[in-house]
């Protein structure tokens, strides 16, 4: 390789496109410190309102894609350059990315949906497509739970946004529902005030709504009671296991008894006579129905009609079978005859003859 003549063409190219250089050079440090200034002022802006730090990150990266994209645009303008087949390029590649990508795009936008809507946050316990626990994670693609049994669970963001979402820590306070049975025989206002008072007791309980407790069922084994008070959202199962194993324990103490199903099984040694009515079935009696006289006529015409022509039938083959015979026997009775008269002529010609040679014999006397 002819080296001298290489740095010859770079040292020329240089010469004729210094200006050119320059200008590159000078594109690119300050697109770089405007790009930098650009993001910085947009993270302050952003970290002074309410939104989402998922939010947030997520515009800062699709400002820097657009401003470093911009950046490379004007850097190879300043080179010479076509852009255009560039930019059409670019449009091929990315129409071709989403086609393939469709379902992940889908996932974003309903991130972006949920991030912005703030349907939920991190922290709060929501229930989906059965599947519960707590949120740990939320990004434009996925959404992670951590369920009470210490199991990860990431849900898609378009499954969250198409179904229903409970969100039991939405709000600071949360109810706690109580169902209790007692027998029949109990006090109704003893009960009443066991539960009552057990819930006052818990100083995670809140006075203001005050407890409550009314008789909700008549049921068919027992009386049922509806309670419920309200606590701190993060206090919800140490109030309910609280609650639950108080008043058991006050049940037990004031000798309320607590039904539950029995069954009660006994041995019959009586003849047991099963009660008859009646002597038995009934004769049948037909109905008496309405006869269409019109429609009577014309099944027996038809059926006439039938009859007739299967006799007229018979009758012809049975004339048939009788003109045949007829005509054997009268062919049988000539033929007979002609047998007898063969057999009769003979004899008469014989005594003829006798007679003749008599008659002759007496004239030759």
């Amino acid at each position: 390789m002819d080296w001298a003549k290489i740095w010859n063409d770079i040292c020329t190219y240089f010469k004729s496109n210094a200006w050119n250089i320059l200008w590159f050079v000078a594109i690119l440090v300050i697109g770089i410190i405007v790009i930098k200034i650009l993001l910085s002022l947009t993270r302050k802006i952003l970290k002074h309102t309410r939104m989402e730090k998922i939010a947030q990150q997520f515009i800062c990266t699709i400002l820097k894609f657009i401003l470093w994209l911009l950046l490379i645009l004007l850097l190879l303008s300043q080179l010479g350059i076509e852009v255009t087949g560039i930019l059409t390029a670019f449009s091929a590649i990315i129409l071709a990315v989403g086609m393939a990508l469709q379902n992940a795009i889908a996932n974003v936008a309903n991130g972006i949906i949920i991030i912005s809507s703030h349907m939920f946050k991190k922290g709060d316990y929501i229930i989906t497509n059965g599947v519960e626990g707590n949120i740990t994670d939320i990004n434009f693609m996925f959404t992670t739970l951590n369920t009470p049994d210490n199991k990860k669970i990431t849900l898609p963001n378009s499954t969250l946004l198409n179904n229903n979402v409970t969100n039991l820590g939405a709000y600071p306070k949360r109810r706690v529902d109580f169902t209790f049975s007692v027998a029949y025989e109990s006090d109704v206002e003893a009960v009443k005030k066991i539960v009552t008072d057990v819930m006052v007791s818990n100083g995670k309980i809140y006075l203001d709504p005050e407890p409550f407790c009314r008789l909700k069922y008549l049921s068919a084994s027992s009386i049922d009671f509806f309670a419920n008070c309200w606590c701190d959202n993060e206090d919800y199962w140490d109030v309910y296991y609280y609650v639950m194993e108080n008043v058991y324990n006050e049940f037990k103490r004031k000798n309320i008894s607590v039904p539950y199903n029995q069954l009660e099984v006994r041995e019959r040694k009586d003849n047991v006579k099963m009660p008859v009515s009646g002597k038995g079935l009934p004769k049948r009696e037909e109905k008496e129905r309405k006869k269409d006289e019109n429609a009577i006529e014309a099944l027996t015409k038809i059926f006439n009609i039938k009859k007739d022509g299967k006799k007229s039938k018979k009758e012809k083959s049975k004339k048939d079978k009788k003109s045949k015979n007829e005509k054997a026997e009268e062919v049988k009775i000539e033929a007979t005859k002609v047998t007898i008269k063969k057999e009769v002529e003979p004899p008469q010609k014989k005594s003829q003859t006798k007679k003749q040679t008599q008659t002759s014999k007496k004239s030759s006397k």
